[in-house]
């Protein structure tokens, strides 16, 4: 017989019921400690969590209670790598002779709410498919007018000319022209201020830099470096100016090395990385986000004629695999892991596929949660409001039904979704 899922036709807020919100949940992974904690309440009044006590607390005439008693709760899961303005599909290359700024716009909010419902209260864009759609995305979720996780954008990535994230890569010379750090495409230490300082202006909460080739770019190259030492250490001078997490795609271990000297926060995919590399963001303090769904769509749909153009089939069957095993090398090594999909390069609302590539490759199924709440409000810099179920942190909190440490897939179907102290999502 069918379970039959039901899912709350309006958003429960504790304003809505004058009320504070008391949950009674059979488990607790609070994103800090290693142990789970069984039978535990967990009350929200506001926007904030305001007690965690041990016990089903008997509910008093000011709360209103959510009974997750057969659920493990967690704090809100954090994706670090998406690409909410689009999604990449057999038509993708081209939709942009065809849609306009207002449509990369809509659809994005369809985007940003499946990301929602599957359990990811914040993630951090760091590339956008249209100028300035990912800012007034976050601003009209923050502003409550659509529905979708706290967003940290990068706006428009960072590239060099014909480097992975130059706008105008494989188009007509008459349309190629000649981007500019406006654009996000620099060739000097000059245009990297300029680039770093235009994304400021242009209300950007990250940076982006595409440090070496990659897959989805109509260029040849994967893998090759793609940014100066020069070039790079101008653009960690600006970013520190203007207090800029930084985040680098790269794929060939040369381009991380050049960007790992330089001081980022993050490296992106790091399907290459070798041993020096791997050494090196030990020494740093370098997080890596590994993205490894991305890897495994991509490899699976080179394989599929005319999904890709065929200058990226070569890439994405040479790239996609190795990522996982990469993730491996890392991880035996202690490398730091924040949790990161490429949302967009596979379709939205699929992020949590990762946690199950991630244990599948040797890591443990609680620190795979942690790399997806409290390692990744680390790296973002908010882990004093984000990352954990502790008094007085936001009150970002999901459940899913049973216990994902034993059964990491559960993390698939999330049950419960309260984002900023506000329930998207109770299926009962």
């Amino acid at each position: 017989m069918k379970a039959v899922v039901f899912f709350l036709l309006f958003i429960i807020t504790p304003s809505a019921f004058a009320k504070s919100l008391l949950i009674h949940a059979g488990s607790l992974i609070d994103g800090v400690a290693s142990t789970v904690k069984n039978n535990v309440s967990v009350r929200v009044k506001g926007n904030k969590i305001v007690s965690v006590e041990l016990g089903f607390i008997t509910p008093s005439e000011s709360d209103e209670l959510i009974d997750l008693s057969e659920h493990t709760l967690m704090p809100g899961l954090m994706d670090m790598h998406t690409h909410l303005s689009g999604e990449f599909t057999k038509g993708a290359y081209s939709e942009k002779f065809f849609l306009n700024p207002t449509d990369y716009a809509l659809r994005s909010t369809v985007y940003a709410k499946d990301t929602l419902m599957a359990g990811f209260t914040t993630v951090r864009d760091l590339g956008e498919l249209s100028k300035g759609v990912t800012v007034s995305l976050r601003n009209a979720i923050n502003k409550g007018w659509v529905i979708g996780p706290r967003i940290y954008t990068a706006g428009k990535t960072i590239a060099t000319t014909g480097g992975h994230a130059d706008p105008t890569n494989g188009l007509n010379h008459e349309l190629m022209k000649d981007p500019g750090p406006k654009e996000g495409v620099i060739n000097s230490p000059e245009d990297a201020y300029k680039a770093i300082r235009q994304r400021y202006k242009e209300g950007a909460d990250v940076i982006k830099l595409t440090v070496t080739g990659g897959v989805l770019s109509l260029a040849k190259s994967g893998d090759n470096p793609q940014f100066t030492d020069s070039e790079l250490n101008a653009i960690m001078d600006a970013a520190k100016d203007y207090n800029f997490v930084v985040a680098v795609h790269a794929h060939g271990a040369q381009g991380m090395k050049r960007a790992i000297r330089a001081g980022v926060d993050s490296i992106e995919h790091g399907t290459f990385m070798d041993d020096e590399v791997i050494n090196m963001m030990i020494e740093q303090g370098t997080w890596y986000v590994p993205t490894i769904t991305a890897g495994k769509w991509v490899a699976e749909k080179a394989q599929e004629q005319g999904f890709y153009p065929e200058v990226v089939r070569p890439k994405a069957s040479a790239v996609g695999p190795k990522i996982q095993s990469t993730f491996t090398k890392a991880i035996n090594r202690g490398v730091k892991i924040a949790y990161g999909t490429d949302a967009g390069v596979y379709p939205h609302g699929l992020n949590a596929r990762e946690f199950s590539y991630m244990v599948e490759a040797g890591m443990k199924p609680m620190d795979a949660i942690k790399s997806a709440t409290i390692n990744a409000a680390t790296l973002l810099r908010v882990e004093n409001k984000l990352g954990s179920i502790e008094v007085d942190k936001l009150a970002d909190i999901v459940a899913v039904k049973g216990n994902p440490l034993v059964n990491i897939k559960l993390m698939e179907n999330i049950a419960f979704v309260m984002k900023d102290g506000v329930v998207y999502k109770h299926a009962k």
